[in-house]
């Protein structure tokens, strides 16, 4: 049996994007930040090194990932 997808609000996304959003984001809130699936964006942050446990928790950089981003943008 699948499992549905917890999707984040509109509100929950505002918060994240705005200009005192987090640091640091976990696995869920990360993939919908950035419009992808959780193993897509798990191999980003793999490949950013922004991916940091701390106990059982599991938080992502958004800083890293983001300057991450920048170094593969197409320049016209």
């Amino acid at each position: 049996m699948g499992y549905k997808r917890k999707e984040l609000g509109s509100e929950q996304l505002e918060k994240l994007v705005g200009t005192s959003g987090k640091k640091f984001v976990s696995l869920e809130e990360g993939a919908a930040l950035f419009s992808l699936g959780k193993n897509s964006f798990r191999e980003i942050a793999k490949d950013a090194k922004a991916i940091y446990h701390i106990k059982r928790r599991v938080l992502i950089n958004v800083d890293r990932i983001n300057e991450f981003m920048e170094y593969f943008a197409d320049e016209d």
